[in-house]
């Protein structure tokens, strides 16, 4: 049965608003979690937790159940069929976490939820959420023909949000012309097991990350996906763009299917009592294993702001949210937009490309600059950590 009332109403039980309940359950505030789905999605796109995420996550007692379930990558390679055009390490990182956890997103959000579990709180399903009405001391929100009203609404619905709809909030931006496919497969390869890598080929790249168990996420730039990308797909795939000594021999498929790239930053994460995170907020390509990982750092920042208000605290701590994680938002979108560039360069220009990328994998300093960016360390001090 749903509440009549609640402080906050966390629309979506992806990771961003699992991970906004908990910082604001941690705090001791009132929040209720509504998803429309009827049951947690067992397939998902992200698949790598980065450092600065984990100590996020670390502090709303997440980072170590989940460290536990992932694959722990000490590095990261960029490759041109056999060669290793560039290595980025990780394991010299200032931080407690000195790796990227390889793990799917559905146990990430499985994490979250039994954490919140712990806590009390309770993912609704299946709830649709039909309608918003803002008032002079919050909003009340339609839940079907069930009335909840609530002092804040937070949209972390993913891109079709229906909370930035309602709110009336832009999102500005385009989607890509090329397709991406997405797979776990169980493979034999020569490739360690506990490092991802990002295959640069003629025609386009081709991301191989180990996950627990055996299994491998690939993520496939093409040009036109097949609606239901096969086992002989999958394999072209890997013939075509991965080791070539020794070619990797796909045996299952447990899951595949394919995307667009959408690049869209939401023109404001606030209008009034209604807030963003997440997907709702910003969308971009898979290229550098970004997107859950800012959606998480929305949410622990928008719960802390939250929470700093519902305690008597200025509303401007809202607004700082939205000035401090936009930015933010839009540097990781131009990040992510110039690796898919990297990776898709026409023929003529992948020589010159491949020749600077080995020249800056033998500069340590420069390694060093590349895994605080991918890591998402280098975003720290604008977070003021």
């Amino acid at each position: 049965m749903l509440p009549t009332s609640t402080d906050v109403l966390v629309v979506g039980a992806g990771p961003t608003g699992l991970a906004t309940a908990l910082t604001l359950a941690r705090r001791g505030v009132d929040v209720t979690v509504l998803d429309q789905l009827d049951r947690p999605p067992t397939t998902s796109r992200a698949a790598v937790v980065h450092a600065y995420t984990l100590e996020v996550l670390d502090r709303i007692g997440a980072a170590v159940p989940l460290v536990a379930k992932g694959v722990r990558a000490p590095r990261f390679t960029v490759r041109d069929h056999d060669r290793v055009l560039m290595a980025v390490p990780f394991h010299r990182l200032p931080t407690r976490f000195p790796y990227a956890l390889l793990v799917s997103q559905s146990v990430t959000e499985a994490v979250l939820t039994e954490q919140l579990s712990g806590l009390g709180v309770t993912v609704r399903r299946p709830c649709r959420l039909t309608g918003l009405r803002t008032t002079d001391d919050g909003v009340i929100a339609r839940i079907g023909d069930h009335p909840l009203r609530a002092r804040f609404v937070v949209g972390a619905d993913g891109m079709r949000s229906m909370v930035r709809q309602i709110a009336g909030i832009g999102f500005a931006g385009q989607t890509s012309a090329e397709s991406f496919v997405l797979a776990d497969v169980r493979v034999q390869s020569d490739l360690p097991r506990d490092e991802a890598a990002l295959f640069l080929a003629r025609s386009g790249p081709l991301i191989w990350a180990p996950l627990p168990d055996g299994v491998v996420r690939l993520v496939a730039a093409v040009p036109q996906a097949a609606t239901e990308p096969g086992l002989a797909d999958l394999q072209a795939l890997l013939d075509e763009r991965g080791p070539a000594r020794r070619p990797d021999r796909l045996t299952e498929v447990l899951w595949a299917s394919r995307f667009r790239v959408h690049h869209r930053v939401a023109d404001s994460y606030r209008a009034g009592p209604l807030l963003l995170a997440g997907d709702a907020a910003h969308v971009h390509s898979p290229a550098g294993g970004q997107g859950m990982n800012l959606g998480i750092c929305d949410a622990a920042a928008l719960g802390a702001a939250l929470a700093d208000v519902l305690a008597g605290g200025p509303e401007r701590k809202l607004d700082d949210y939205t000035a401090r994680q936009r930015p933010m938002a839009e540097d990781v979108l131009r990040f992510a937009a110039g690796l898919t560039r990297l990776a898709t360069l026409p023929p003529a220009g992948r020589p010159v490309r491949d020749v600077l990328l080995r020249l800056a994998g033998a500069v340590p300093p420069l390694r060093q600059r590349i895994a605080l960016r991918l890591s998402g360390l280098a975003h720290r001090s604008s977070n003021g950590d």
